[in-house]
């Protein structure tokens, strides 16, 4: 990986577009993860953006983020739980 790609990683999380473009994202600004049925992520500012991953894998790559960033014990709210 080049030495900027990895800078970025330390900061953002690594996804695929559904037309195979990898892109990153912060994820400060996920304010939720869904499968409709292609997984859709919803920015604090409303877009949204599809692509390949899993539902379960964006929510583990943001969770490694947090803990790279010293929010290990940020809590990550499930689609349908009950927790409001």
């Amino acid at each position: 990986m080049e030495p900027v790609l990895v800078r970025l990683h330390l900061i953002m999380i690594l996804v695929t577009r559904l037309n195979g473009e990898e892109f990153t994202i912060n994820a400060l600004y996920i304010e939720k993860v869904q499968m409709l049925p292609d997984t859709t992520i919803t920015l604090t500012n409303g877009k949204k953006l599809f692509v390949r991953e899993t539902q379960h894998e964006v929510i583990e790559k943001t969770i490694a983020f947090y803990q790279r960033i010293g929010l290990s014990n940020v809590k990550v709210k499930m689609e349908g739980s009950s927790d409001e």
